[in-house]
């Protein structure tokens, strides 16, 4: 069974919508995706929002703590933001390492409809990036 790892700083947005997208297009295979943080902010509301608009539920997804022994385990771990990345732990020499370095649209500024523009923008982005994985 493969395993797959989505890490960012606080794991209330990027990696839990890659995770949502992952869960959604690897739902047939044998593999497990979770995602961590560094730190936890919570379930971001918006990122909700957004991958709700796009038909994939992860209203039940919690924001966690990276698990070093999921961590240790993992055929590949993705992190999605330069902090994560530096703050990771060692990346074990059996897993493969991605970084996407992707904004932290929950640091978005303007009117709500900016906001979310820009959250999509992530989202759109994030979802590409995952269906690659696939291929």
């Amino acid at each position: 069974m493969k395993k797959i790892y989505f890490i960012c700083t606080g794991n209330s947005c990027r990696s839990q919508i890659a995770e949502g997208y992952a869960k959604l297009y690897f739902a047939n295979q044998n593999v497990v995706i979770r995602s961590a943080g560094v730190e936890t902010h919570g379930l971001n509301p918006r990122a909700v929002a957004i991958m709700q608009e796009d038909g994939v539920d992860i209203s039940q997804q919690t924001s966690d703590l990276i698990d070093l022994d999921y961590f240790n385990q993992c055929d590949l771990i993705v992190t999605l933001c330069g902090d994560a990345r530096d703050k990771c732990p060692v990346i074990p020499n059996m897993g493969k390492h991605l970084h996407w370095d992707l904004p932290d649209p929950a640091r978005a500024t303007g009117s709500d409809e900016e906001i979310m523009a820009i959250f999509r923008q992530v989202r759109n982005e994030i979802k590409q990036r995952v269906q690659e994985l696939i291929n």
